[in-house]
């Protein structure tokens, strides 16, 4: 790591690299934002924004889970939960006639005052409280080196998926058609939504996740003409609004998950205003 710290500095001669902390920050930005810049496009294209907030909401069953059963690390029980919840909701919307988003609706509200109920089981809610806010300040070298191997996971099984969301996305019985198997195809994407957030969440924080995995490709879709300007938007985005919010952070001594929401909030908001601009 000293040899990576090193290159950091030079590269970046500021006084906020000065600090290890700021170190590890950055770099963990820079591994996890551009996978919510890919998982955003089809998140905003699919219209799953209301499946990946309750991802975090049922976060709150995960980590409460783990402490009662005492796993040897929070973070295993939570991507282990966040897994079969998005499995689970995955298969019932695939299986039932009930309308998506009131499934969604019930898991979400269900997880959420499960882990609500588990969490404050002897009045110990303020040990997970943390959880709600995030502190991506305190990303270590072992978290770093989890998030790398995500990061690779990640982008390869999204190379193998691309086609076959992009084309469920704009005509799910024509894929059907052409052989490609839908319910296996989201249950993969989920997976790997569930495992960006799970992994993610202890520092961007459970309140102002979903805004990731939304603000970023919703930017991108008021001035891109096609679909690789969607998806470079959209990772340029996420990513911009990283290291901004972060720089923000340390400055003004904010909370840096939050810093990160408003700066892709303000995107947006520019993209918005400029998108007729843009496609004409």
């Amino acid at each position: 790591m000293e040899l990576v710290y090193s290159v950091l500095g030079v590269l970046f001669p500021f006084e906020w690299m000065d600090h290890i902390f700021m170190k590890n920050a950055f770099l963990a930005v820079l591994l996890v934002t551009p996978l919510f810049g890919l998982l955003s496009t089809m998140v905003v294209s699919n219209r799953m924004a209301f499946f990946s907030d309750s991802l975090g909401h049922g976060a709150f069953t995960g980590i409460a889970l783990g402490a009662l059963l005492g796993a040897v690390s929070p973070l295993a029980s939570l991507i282990v939960f966040s897994l079969v919840f998005a499995l689970l909701i995955t298969y019932i919307k695939n299986h039932s006639r009930t309308s998506a988003d009131t499934i969604i609706g019930v898991f979400s509200a269900t997880a959420v005052a499960l882990g609500l109920m588990l969490m404050s089981r002897g009045g110990g809610f303020n040990k997970f409280s943390s959880y709600l806010i995030g502190d991506i300040l305190s990303v270590v070298p072992e978290d770093l080196s989890s998030l790398a191997i995500v990061f690779i996971l990640v982008t390869i099984a999204w190379a193998f998926l691309f086609n076959r969301l992009l084309v469920l996305s704009v005509n799910a019985p024509f894929a059907r058609s052409r052989g490609i198997m839908a319910f296996f195809t989201e249950s993969l994407f989920a997976s790997l939504l569930a495992v960006v957030v799970a992994i993610s969440i202890q520092w961007v924080g459970i309140l102002i996740i979903n805004s990731l995995l939304v603000l970023p490709a919703a930017a991108a879709r008021n001035i891109a003409a096609n679909v690789k300007q969607y998806h470079a938007v959209s990772v340029g985005t996420a990513m911009f609004s990283g290291i901004t919010g972060l720089i923000l952070a340390y400055y003004f001594n904010m909370a840096a998950g939050a810093s990160i929401v408003v700066v892709a909030s303000t995107v947006f908001f520019i993209t918005w205003m400029l998108r007729g601009k843009f496609l004409k």
